[in-house]
Parts: structure tokens; sequence; C-alpha cells
């Protein structure tokens, strides 16, 4: 893979004209987040210890993992009263912007939510469909040095949006750090109940119950590869929203937006891990030349350089590609969990955009807005996911009954139906039930 080293900047360049572009291209994209057998066998084993020992095993794997002392799951919980001081006790700038957030996301969720409907037919029947909330919803936050307050609201805030009963959230306090801002953020979106606990042994305590902790109907939020190994295991016991990737940027540019505006918004995302994945698609091969150069002079600035350098050189890339519709192409084959236009038109883009998991319209819409305040959900489709699945949303916590009302008639008329297609599959209990209802 041909690669760039301005100023020591190890960045791989790629045109869309070179024979090996493809393969270099899908080298690029390879991601394998299954976990290796070795993670599978240990996270088996704390499942089953959990289901089994509930509470006591629960406090075992904290106490070894988390380096705590607790000797019970009551010096593991949190109350409302704790997530209500915390909340107060943040400086008022933290309060304002947490606060206005979470007003700005229940703001636009409250858009999502949908309604129950029917219609009548001339007999008289009635179909429709009804929406009903999960009871009780479990969310997943980071915990330790990777707290993030933003994920707590955008995981709770839908669903009590959707009308969740019960929202329980576990995060793990490693050597008993607990994060103000993450507890506040709990206050602000209506969570329940808190648990300090995390890793496979959280979630098998929300997949299965313990004497403290109540089982959940859907497991949401991002973690380690030990969490999503156990996500993956237990779902059929409870849902979940997704089993997530590295977080991504693709960003397209007609090279009408400043270049260093563009290398931080690539910055962005690389500094999230090494894993981290940040490209750059231009039809301007100019334009991609000052972007690489901006990328080597604003590096050495980040506070997480490390991460951003070891990132870029893992996974990250500059495309040069033939023109606008080519451009369009890679979009919908890298599916992206997050898409910058960086255009001077990107309305025009937009209805050929059938891959994306969040679209970032225009030169002022920074990805990290959409982190943080601008509204929709950050939780997204990562690994080129977006091919077939949604950010989430209120529609996560809800789930969609039938409803079939028959009229006399309409069970007469239907009736004659059912019974044909019936026997054309030798079920004659099926036929016979139906045709008891037939009006001679």
């Amino acid at each position: 893979m041909s690669e760039t080293r301005a100023q020591g900047v190890e960045l791989a360049r790629l045109s869309t004209v070179d024979a090996d572009f493809e393969a270099r291209l899908d080298a690029l994209l390879a991601w394998e987040g299954v976990s290796d057998a070795e993670v599978q066998q240990r996270v088996a084993e704390i499942l089953a210890a959990v289901r089994e020992r509930g509470d006591a095993a629960l406090v075992e794997y904290t106490r070894r993992f988390d380096r705590l002392s607790a000797a019970s799951m009551g010096e593991l919980t949190l109350g409302a009263a704790r997530l209500e001081q915390a909340f107060h006790g943040l400086p008022e700038a933290q309060r304002d912007a947490l606060s206005r957030a979470a007003e700005r996301i229940r703001l636009y969720h409250e858009r999502q939510k949908p309604s129950s409907w029917t219609y009548t037919e001339a007999d008289g029947s009635v179909l429709g469909q009804q929406v009903m909330p999960l009871d009780r919803a479990g969310i997943y936050v980071p915990g330790g040095k990777a707290a993030y307050p933003s994920s707590v609201l955008m995981n709770a805030i839908p669903a009590h949006v959707a009308g969740v009963r019960e929202i329980v959230m576990v995060v793990p306090t490693p050597d008993g750090v607990l994060n103000e801002l993450v507890l506040a953020a709990a206050h602000l979106a209506g969570v329940d109940h808190v648990f300090t606990v995390g890793g496979a042994q959280a979630v098998a305590a929300l997949a299965y119950g313990t004497e403290s902790v109540p089982r959940v109907d859907k497991i949401v939020g991002p973690g380690n590869i030990y969490v999503a190994t156990a996500k993956r295991a237990v779902f059929g016991q409870v849902g979940i929203d997704m089993i997530a990737g590295p977080s991504e940027i693709l960003v397209v540019s007609d090279a009408g937006t400043d270049p260093e505006w563009l290398a931080m918004d690539l910055f962005s995302q690389a500094e999230h891990d090494e894993d981290a994945q940040a490209l750059l698609v231009s039809w301007d091969e100019r334009h991609l030349d000052e972007v690489e150069a901006a990328i080597a002079r604003l590096l050495p600035t980040l506070e997480r350089e490390t991460i951003v350098r070891q990132s870029l050189a893992r996974r990250g890339a500059l495309i040069h590609c033939r023109d606008r519709d080519e451009a369009v192409r890679l979009v919908n084959r890298i599916a992206p969990e997050h898409l910058e236009l960086s255009l001077a038109d990107p309305e025009a883009l937009l209805p050929e955009i059938r891959h994306a998991g969040a679209i970032f319209m225009g030169r002022f819409t920074a990805e990290a807005l959409g982190d943080y305040c601008a509204g929709p959900n950050h939780v997204l489709p990562t690994s080129g996911t977006a091919r077939f699945s949604s950010p989430l949303g209120v529609y996560d916590f809800q789930k969609r009954s039938s409803i079939i009302h028959c009229s006399e008639a309409g069970a007469s008329t239907l009736g004659r139906v059912a019974s044909v297609l019936a026997r054309g599959e030798s079920l004659t209990a099926h036929a016979r039930s139906a045709e008891y209802r037939i009006k001679e």
C-alpha cells in the first residue's frame, strides 16, 4: 500500500485509477470484530456463573476485575439521590451543556415515536398494529478512563421517550473511580437503577437477572471485546442493539472546505482508539495534498497524538477518485458510520446516498456536533452494517403487535381462502378451524 510520511505522518494514499485499488481498499476496510476462542470461553464461564450464583458471582467478578473491595451488591448500587447530587455538583458550564444536549436529544427523538393504527374493511373486519414499549431496558456505559456521559443520554433518552417503564444502567468503576458527569447524565435521562458493575458479568446480570439487578428485555450500549462477546452470547434471552466495531468517519470534499477543518474532523474519530478509521475522498488531488499537509501540521498539537498516529497508520487514508459520481459509489460501498458531505451543495448528493449511519451536511457541520448535542443519536451502525442497520432510536425500545378482529362476514370470507390454503399444506385442523366460521 502506497503511503505518505510528511513530517513523520504515516497515511495511506489511494487512487481509484490504480490497478490494485480494490484490493487496497478491501484491506483498509477489513475489520474482524469477532472475539477469539479464548475470550469466548472466558465469557461463557462468567455468564454461567452469574446465571447460577447471581449477586455472589457478580460481586466476586467485580472485586477481581475492577479492583474493588465491595462485600455486597449494596455497595455497588447507586440511588436516585446520588445521581441528583452528581448533577447539582457539576460546574455550571457542564451542567448547562449537559442539560441543553439532553433537551435537544429528547426533542429529536420525540419526533420518532410511531403510532398504533387500524383500518376497517367493508365487511366490518378491523386490521391494524399496536405499538407498545418494552417493560425494562438495560444500558451498558463504559467506565473508568473511558467515560462517556453523552452515551448515557443517547441510550437512555430514546428509551424514556419510547415509554420504557424501567431503565437499568450498569457502569464499571475500576479502582472505585466514579465519573460525576456520567452519573449526572443518568439523572437527566431518567435512569431508574444504577449498578457500578461492568464487563461480561454486567451483561449477564442484565440478561438473566440477579437478586439485586432486574432482568431486562433489551441491552444497549458500547463496551470492550468482552462486553461485545457477552451481548452476542445472550442475544435471544434478551434483545441487543448491535455489535459495534471501532468508530469511523468518511469525508467527501469538493476542495472548498478549509483543509485544517477537515484534518481535525478526521482526528475527531481517529482519537477514539487505534482501530478507529478516518477516510477522506476527493476528486481534487491538490486538495488532498493540502489536507495531508494540514494533518502533518496539526497532529503534534493533539493531546491524543499517539493514538491518532496509530489509527491513521493502520486504517486511515486519503482517496483520490475521478469525479463526484465515483465518490458516491465509494460512499455506498463503504457504508460508513459517519459521513460528512463537505460540499457546496450537499443536498444534491443526498438522494444518491443509500448507506450511511449519520450524514453531516455542508462545510459547517462537524461530526463532533452529532456526538454530543445536535439531537440525532450517535449510536450508529459500523463496519459496513449501515447497509442494513439504522441508528439507535425510539423504535429500538418498542415492539409491534398485529391486530386482527374479524366480523362474522369477514371470518366467512377469509375462512374459505384459509381453508383452501391449509388443505393444500395438509394442515387439516387449520382448515377445519377456519371452516367452522364459514356462513353457508
